[in-house]
Formats: C-alpha cells, sequence, structure tokens
C-alpha cells in the first residue's frame, strides 16, 4: 500500500467531513430535526450514524479482536443496531454531537495513518486495507452528506473526491450481484465516467462489449443508492451492464431498498 496513496484519502476523508461539518453546524437548531430522505431519520440521526460507524471504525484498527467479537455478539441484526445508535445519538444535544463526531473523525484518521502496511482490518464485509477503510469512510460520510443536502435544499457537488467512491463503486460489482443471489459475470466492464471540469475517469479494458457511462456524480449516486436509476443519465451497455446498473451497492450489508423515482428520465 503506498503512503501516498493512503495520505491523500484521509486528506479527502478530512475535506469530505469538514464540508458536512460547516453545514450542518451553520443549521440553526431546529435544522437538526429536518426529515431526510432516510425513513425516521432526520440530520441529527445523520451525523449520529457517522459518528458511531467512525468510532466502529477506530475499533477495527486499534483492536480488531475486540471489534470481530462486537460484530459476532450484534448477530445479524446489522440494521437493527444502526437505526438504535443513530436514534441515541440523535437524542444528545447538538453541540455533544458535533464533539462526538469531530473527535471520532480525528481519532479515525489518526489510526488508519498509523495502521502498518499490509494489515487487514475487520469489518462487517471483508476484511480491508487501511486505504480501503478510508475510502469506506469517504463513500459513506460523502452518501450521508447527500441526505442532508437534499433534506436542507443544497446541491451535492462534483468534487475530485468522488474518484474513491466511483472507484469503490467498481470494485464492488461483485459484491452487488452476490448481495442480490446473482452470479457476478466473468468478464471486465468498461466504466467511463465524466468527472469535475470534464475530465473522464475509466477502469476496465477499452474495447469491453459490457459498459457504463455517464456523469461521476451520478454513477456515485446510484452506487450508493441515494438516487433511483431513472433519474440519472447513467447509460448501459449489454445485458450484464443494465443488470449491475439496478444492483449496485458499495456500502456493506444487505441490499437497501432503494430510492423511489423522482422524475423517470432513464437514459
Amino acid at each position: 500500500m503506498s503512503g501516498a496513496l493512503l495520505a491523500g484519502l484521509l486528506g479527502d476523508l478530512a475535506d469530505e467531513g469538514r464540508e458536512l461539518d460547516d453545514l450542518v453546524t451553520a443549521l440553526p437548531a431546529a435544522g437538526w430535526a429536518t426529515p431526510t430522505p432516510a425513513a425516521g431519520w432526520t440530520v441529527a440521526h445523520q451525523i449520529a450514524h457517522l459518528a458511531w460507524t467512525d468510532e466502529v471504525a477506530l475499533r477495527a484498527a486499534t483492536d480488531p479482536a475486540g471489534f470481530r467479537t462486537d460484530r459476532d455478539a450484534a448477530g445479524p441484526d446489522v440494521a437493527g443496531q444502526v437505526d438504535a445508535t443513530a436514534e441515541a445519538g440523535a437524542a444528545l444535544p447538538r453541540s455533544g454531537l458535533l464533539g462526538r463526531w469531530r473527535a471520532g473523525r480525528a481519532a479515525l484518521a489518526a489510526a488508519l495513518a498509523a495502521t502498518a502496511p499490509g494489515t487487514a482490518l475487520p469489518w462487517f464485509g471483508p476484511d480491508m486495507s487501511a486505504a480501503s477503510m478510508a475510502t469506506a469512510r469517504l463513500m459513506e460520510t460523502w452518501a450521508h452528506g447527500v441526505d442532508v443536502r437534499d433534506a436542507v435544499g443544497r446541491v451535492t457537488p462534483t468534487t475530485a473526491r468522488l474518484r474513491a467512491v466511483a472507484h469503490l463503486g467498481v470494485r464492488t460489482r461483485d459484491f452487488a450481484f452476490r448481495q442480490h443471489s446473482v452470479p457476478p459475470p466473468a468478464a471486465e466492464f468498461r466504466i467511463e465516467l465524466t468527472g469535475p471540469d470534464g475530465q473522464v475517469w475509466t477502469w476496465g479494458p477499452e474495447a469491453a462489449p459490457q459498459r457504463v457511462t455517464g456523469p461521476a456524480l451520478d454513477f456515485c449516486l446510484r452506487v450508493t443508492q441515494r438516487r433511483h436509476r431513472d433519474d440519472l443519465a447513467l447509460r448501459a451497455e449489454g445485458p450484464d451492464a443494465d443488470r449491475w446498473l439496478d444492483l449496485a451497492q458499495a456500502f456493506a450489508g444487505p441490499p437497501g431498498p432503494g430510492r423511489p423515482a423522482r422524475t423517470g428520465t432513464r437514459s
């Protein structure tokens, strides 16, 4: 694992967290009770969830045996634990919740930076490297930031940080198929996504017949299940690529219900 790669990811993670922090800090107290697109979750629930998952990731990085014990004791009801911890965190005073989230972000970044190369960190899915953990935390911070921005009427910008989120979305292709009990395709896909300033980010063989193309923002919204496919300007060529866009999931855990279509403008 490249130290420069990890440092860059941790920098992106810090920037993503800071931007969301600035947004929610500027909200009036009543704004924290604003419902978000996640059923039953307010802005406060979203921040509480990020605070808890950062703490759980810190446990995985600093006490992997203890993390595994807690994970196994919790059993299969991860969704129930997620909701319970979000509810408990959302009940905290705003200043206390913000302080907890900030402390957890800083502690996790320091722990990941200090992780020895080659170390496999446990998680709710496969074990991962420190760089992969940083990418996963970036993806989740960004995705829950989308929920918060949607709730308070802010536009989610396209930034260079989306490249890491898109990369995770590409790498979890086979995982997404398996989560739906569908055998993953044997062949690689070609992915071409347009990032900020018009640059194109690519994955897979250039001549692959199965392809996904479109805006990087739309792809990231899809693989995090923040938008229905029909509302995005993504184009699939080939039946397997088309099926993938229906099943795409970059996060650990069971498949989510997704979001209802808003406009139904599938390309």
